[in-house]
């Protein structure tokens, strides 16, 4: 008996040893290297739609120490913007990143680069100019054929204006249904998590249902 209860030991130990392993190595790769999202709302349409998860690459633009809401109990800790131990890259027009909303602290955003600092961006009746220069707007997706004018309707006729050092202007490819920078302002590179780089699985709430052709594919 004595044989048998040291045997059920080692088990037990080997086991715990396992999961304390494992669960390790996932808190690592989410707090550094990849973490996932759920995409909530149709900002981002067609590209990203509502009921999407997604992975966000946290490596692709440097590394950088994390807060503590990347732990699943910590809930909302506002240590202001992570501290980059190194950086090799930095987001450019067209990348799909996640970023802290910088009206609330306890929220991230996903949205797409439109202007990088030194950039001027300025939007004529929907059409993104950069530098005085209309943009191949291939991602832009429209709703609404109508355009807003006036005093404080920025929808459509924004700018221009210069993205200064350190911050990036962002925009939703579903133009006409996106509360993004155009509405309440620039993202601090500083306060970009990584770039979405794949959605691997979709579903519909609505219907109930998966939507299979969504299930896999690269975030472009």
């Amino acid at each position: 008996m004595a044989g048998f209860g040291k045997r059920r030991k080692s088990v037990v130990r080997e086991y715990t040893e396992t999961i304390v392993i494992v669960v390790a190595a996932v808190l690592f790769l989410r707090a550094f290297v990849v973490q996932a999202y759920n995409i909530p709302s149709g900002s981002m349409m067609p590209t990203l739609a509502v009921g999407d998860r997604i992975l966000v690459n946290k490596l692709s633009y440097g590394l950088r120490l994390p807060d503590l809401n990347w732990l699943p109990f910590a809930g909302c800790v506002d240590l202001s913007r992570g501290t980059h131990v190194a950086e090799w890259d930095v987001p450019g027009r067209g990348d799909v990143v996640v970023f802290v909303y910088p009206q609330d602290r306890c929220r991230d955003f996903v949205k797409r680069v439109v202007g990088v600092p030194g950039d001027e961006v300025h939007i004529r009746d929907k059409k993104v100019h950069i530098n005085g220069e209309p943009v191949e707007d291939l991602h832009a997706h429209f709703e609404d054929l109508g355009i807003t004018l006036g005093p404080g309707h920025v929808r459509d006729n924004f700018g221009p204006l210069k993205v200064p050092a350190g911050y990036l202007f962002v925009m939703g490819d579903n133009r006409d249904r996106s509360f993004d920078s155009r509405f309440w302002g620039l993202v601090p590179i500083a306060d970009v998590r990584g770039r979405a780089m794949v959605r691997y699985w979709s579903w519909d709430s609505e219907n109930s249902r998966l939507r299979w052709r969504r299930l896999v594919g690269l975030i472009h």
